[in-house]
């Protein structure tokens, strides 16, 4: 099997580290990829949003699947053309993929068909979203609509806050079209956590759950980022929330999509919050998440290949879904200042002095050096028997790793690593 990998970042290298694993693979192909991917992977030089250079690329190389990382492209409908020209994608289409790219129409899907979710409202206009305001309680949270690479959401504790980030995003254009319209709903207070589900346009099989870390510093304080580090599985995610999930999101989640004619293909992730009033749906992702997928990838044990194959041809099997028992701890070290202005362009050195599983994403290469480029620069992952175990192995990692300006969360998974 020929496969090419769309995307250049943490969640595509694990992908890609995954795939490259895979029994029947001839060929693998990362565009653009990374350093990191460079080793299992030969690197295209296109960018993910280049659709029609990645479908000449796939055509004339004779790609049997392509495994789209993020969701940029998904919302140009890369899947829709692709497809079209009969070849084989993971990924759902435009239409299906808004379940992600616009938060409006994902709480109207929900309202429409009995999912549990926050209290919302929404608001094109600056004084049409302050009326709004009147309606809830602080603190409360606000969205931007559009795709904004996990930096849309905001919680104002006060009111003048609150009027900030709406004249931010309705009259400055701080997140451009993305914030054009934005939801603003009720704090819910609870433990979250991501379930992933795969789908073939017909049957829906649970994948994994994991937890990520989207606040900058330890203890869950400060911004917003893209994730800080993940944890598979998730062990307050009970039998019995289980349940829950998958008669109260899951079902009628599936239910909904065929009423409204849209067959779903590829990965469904649920955010999910524990509230006291029971499991509640924060938003959905129509792809891998990031860093959640570095977590996941490494317990798979299973034909990844086979089985996205399966799935985006409509022929998915749920005996193949295995899971190792082991731990997965994941942290994700950034360049200093993220998710803000940050320094590019310092060497990292130690990759080859880890001992646990890395995957490279914000780096690049400069006079035969691998430098940084992005505010995440890389994750590692320790799996293990134990939370323990996997914890001290990943930051034991992150100690031979340098580079200028290295930030890390230092608390990831340290509520579970009961030694």
């Amino acid at each position: 099997m020929r496969i090419l990998v769309i995307g250049n970042g943490g969640r595509e290298a694990a992908l890609a580290w995954k795939l490259s694993q895979s029994e029947g693979l001839e060929k693998l192909f990362c565009a653009p990829g990374n350093p990191g991917t460079s080793s299992i992977a030969e690197n295209v030089p296109l960018e993910p949003c280049d659709i029609e250079g990645l479908l000449a690329f796939a055509m004339k190389h004779g790609i049997d699947l392509t495994v789209v990382g993020p969701e940029k492209p998904l919302s140009m409908g890369i899947v829709d053309r692709f497809r079209g020209m009969g070849l084989a994608v993971f990924g759902p289409t435009r239409d299906c993929a808004r379940l992600e790219t616009s938060k409006i129409f994902a709480k109207r899907f929900m309202n429409l068909h009995g999912i549990p979710t926050a209290r919302h409202a929404s608001a094109r206009y600056y004084l049409q979203a302050l009326a709004e305001l009147e309606n809830f309680e602080l603190p409360l949270v606000i969205k931007a609509d559009g795709l904004a690479a996990g930096k849309g959401v905001f919680i104002a504790e006060r009111q003048e806050e609150a009027h900030q980030i709406l004249r931010d995003l309705l009259i400055e254009d701080s997140l451009k079209e993305a914030g054009s319209r934005v939801v603003i709903e009720e704090f819910l207070n609870g433990r979250e956590l991501s379930v992933f589900v795969l789908s073939d346009g017909k049957r829906v099989v649970e994948l994994a759950e994991a937890r990520d870390f989207k606040k900058a510093f330890d203890g869950d304080l400060g911004p917003n980022t893209g994730g800080m580090g993940a944890i598979s599985p998730v062990p307050d995610y009970t039998e019995r929330l289980r349940e829950e999930f998958r008669s109260n999101i899951l079902r009628p989640t599936v239910e909904g999509l065929t009423k409204e004619g849209l067959s779903y293909t590829g990965l469904l992730y649920f955010g999910l919050i524990n509230t006291p009033a029971g499991l509640k749906v924060l938003e959905f992702n129509c792809r891998f998440g990031d860093p959640e997928t570095q977590a996941i990838m490494p317990r798979i044990d299973f034909d990844l290949a086979r089985v996205l194959y399966d799935c985006a041809k409509g022929q998915l099997k749920e005996e193949r879904l295995r899971l190792k028992r082991e731990c997965a701890v994941t942290v994700v070290a950034c360049s200093q200042g993220y998710p803000g202005r940050y320094m590019t362009g310092c060497e990292v050195s130690g990759l080859s002095e880890s001992d646990c599983i890395l995957f490279q994403a914000g780096t690049g290469c400069s006079e035969e050096k691998i430098v940084t480029t992005g505010g995440r620069v890389l994750a590692v992952t320790g799996l293990e028997s134990d939370f323990y175990r996997a914890k001290r192995k990943a930051y034991g990692a992150l100690e031979r790793i340098r580079f200028k300006g290295m930030t890390f969360r230092k608390d990831i998974g340290v509520e579970f690593d009961v030694n």
